[in-house]
């Protein structure tokens, strides 16, 4: 039996696809008007030099994230590679961008959303509170806005695209589960998604109402409402646009009133509202694994994830490479889009004296943002507390 591209391996390929990088501008002056240097241009926007820098200086710490166990020389090829692909990334970024508005996606409704989660999540009254917040970390509002634009097209556009196509046989599955057995001996652990609602600056008079709230919420999920829906229009944690995923947790990881709690389910069971310092949380045990080699039933998801995401990086590379033959790209010297399609018409010129794309026989329609995905990350460290 053949299946589609599983859900959670989207975001795996977005992160794999995209790096993250800062919105804040650094302008300079130059006869009295401000002015920002151009990398490159793509189509009929471009990549400025602080969007460049910002995503260089976030390099290190997202290579430590996503490695935390790498030794030291592992950790320096990954930070090498990732630094000569740098400005590949980003150019992968507007193009998947673009093409998802040459589509006609819409994202706004998941933007507000997002937004809203975040003004909640970080106790701010409105959306006046929250632009002024932003503008102190040097951040506009439409900036960041057009940030979470980008990045939810790039993840529609790859999942449209390129994800959907793939397939993974049970075959396929079976063959990996024996050719990499010993990779499944694991320690008795526990997959957990929560459900938050924050109580962080809110008067003792408004607790018992949202710890009502949280109990509604609880009674919809057991009366058989999708937790992973639930979370993501109505969590109030940073997991919210995961579906409230948080992550595989081993003894030890967990604070010892939440470890004894989970510990002691079975797949599929659900807590009953925990009071944290800061909200209510609802949990739910979406695994839990016993010590020792799993069994293929347990670990069949996690394998048909690995197989996709294999597959998904060169049909992704591929697909880009198609996006950049129907662009028009210039680079300035000194920059290199590792990706570069041999043959295409890309020239490494000054791009401030480059015609406009407009003008181009490969520019197509005017784009207007250039922005990244940069909306934050879930910690992984547990659930929210």
């Amino acid at each position: 039996m053949k299946r589609s591209a599983p859900r959670c391996a989207y975001f795996l390929i977005l992160v794999a696809a995209i790096l993250c990088v800062s919105n804040a501008l650094w302008a300079q002056e130059e006869k009295g008007r401000v002015v920002e240097e151009i990398v490159a241009r793509v189509n009929n926007e471009i990549i400025t030099l602080s969007e460049y820098e910002g995503a260089e200086a976030s390099l290190e710490d997202e290579t430590r994230q996503d490695c935390p166990t790498c030794t030291p020389d592992k950790f320096q090829e990954m930070l090498k590679t990732r630094r000569l692909n740098l400005l590949r990334d980003l150019i992968d970024q507007a193009l998947l961008a673009q093409k998802g508005k040459d589509l006609g996606i819409n994202v706004e409704a998941d933007v507000v959303k997002r937004l809203d989660q975040l003004r909640q999540q970080y106790g701010w009254k409105d959306m006046d509170e929250m632009e002024t917040q932003l503008r102190a970390q040097g951040i506009s509002l439409e900036d960041y806005k057009n940030t979470l634009r980008n990045g939810f097209l790039t993840q529609e556009v790859v999942r449209q695209q390129v994800s959907s196509h793939l397939q993974v046989t049970s075959d396929e599955v079976e063959k990996y589960y024996k050719e990499h057995e010993s990779e499944f001996n694991r320690p008795e652990h526990v997959v957990l998604s929560e459900f938050f609602l924050s109580t962080e600056k809110k008067s003792e008079g408004e607790i018992p109402g949202i710890e009502e709230k949280a109990k509604g919420y609880l009674a919809r999920i057991q009366r058989g409402d999708s937790f992973e829906e639930l979370a993501k229009r109505y969590s109030e944690g940073s997991t919210a646009k995961d579906g409230g995923f948080l992550g595989s947790f081993e003894r030890g990881q967990l604070s010892k009133e939440i470890e004894n709690k989970v510990f002691a389910m079975k797949k599929g069971d659900v807590t009953e509202v925990i009071r944290t310092k800061t909200g209510f949380l609802i949990l739910l045990v979406m695994e839990h694994y016993d010590a020792g080699i799993q069994p293929l039933d347990k670990v069949r998801n996690e394998i048909e994830n690995r197989l996709v995401y294999e597959r998904t990086q060169p049909e992704l590379r591929k697909y880009l490479a198609t996006l950049r033959e129907e662009s028009y790209l210039i680079v300035k010297p000194g920059y290199t889009d590792t990706a570069a399609v041999p043959g295409t018409q890309i020239v490494e010129v000054d791009p401030a004296a480059a015609p406009d794309a407009k003008t181009n026989k490969k520019s197509k329609k005017s784009k207007k943002d250039t922005a990244a995905d940069a909306d934050p990350k879930p910690s992984g460290n547990g659930p929210s507390q």
